[in-house]
C-alpha cells in the first residue's frame, strides 16, 4: 500500500468512538444504504468536525480475519481525503489478514489503492465466508 501524507481539514479530530456516538454512527450508515445490524460501536473509529461525526469506519473481528466494514463520510464533507485518512488508520489498525465487501467499481478504485485485490468466494477465511454468503 503507498501510504499518502494526508491531513485532516481544521477543525477535525481522528478518534475511537464512544457510547454517545451509536446513534450518528447509525445515521449515517442508513443514510448510506449499509447493513445496520453490525455496528459494535466499540469496533469503530469516527472523524469529527465542527463537534459532529463526519465519517466512521469499523474494524469487525472475525476467526482468523478482519473486516473494513461501515466506512462511511457524510456527504457534504466528501472530497476532503477524510474516506483515505480513515481507511488508512484502519488498515494500520488491523491486526489480522483484512478483507471487505466492496460493491461497485467506483469503491472498488478507491481500495485499490490502498492495496486491496479482488479474491474469489473460496479462497476467504471460512469465518468471513458465512459472513459474506448472508450479505
Amino acid at each position: 500500500m503507498k501510504k499518502e501524507n494526508l491531513s485532516l481539514p481544521t477543525g477535525c479530530i481522528l478518534r475511537q468512538a464512544t457510547p454517545a456516538d451509536i446513534w450518528s454512527i447509525r445515521w449515517l450508515v442508513l443514510s448510506a444504504k449499509l447493513d445496520p445490524t453490525q455496528l459494535i460501536w466499540q469496533q469503530f473509529w469516527v472523524i469529527e468536525c465542527e463537534q459532529k461525526i463526519v465519517a466512521c469506519g469499523q474494524l469487525r473481528n472475525f476467526s482468523g480475519a478482519q473486516e473494513l466494514g461501515s466506512l462511511v463520510v457524510k456527504q457534504n464533507w466528501r472530497d476532503r481525503n477524510l474516506g483515505s485518512i480513515l481507511t488508512q488508520h484502519l488498515i494500520h489498525s488491523a491486526t489480522q489478514p483484512l478483507y471487505l465487501e466492496c460493491l461497485g467499481q467506483r469503491l472498488a478504485n478507491f481500495y485499490h489503492k490502498f492495496g486491496f485485490v479482488p479474491i474469489a468466494f473460496e479462497d476467504l477465511p471460512r469465518s468471513l465466508q458465512r459472513k459474506f454468503k448472508l450479505s
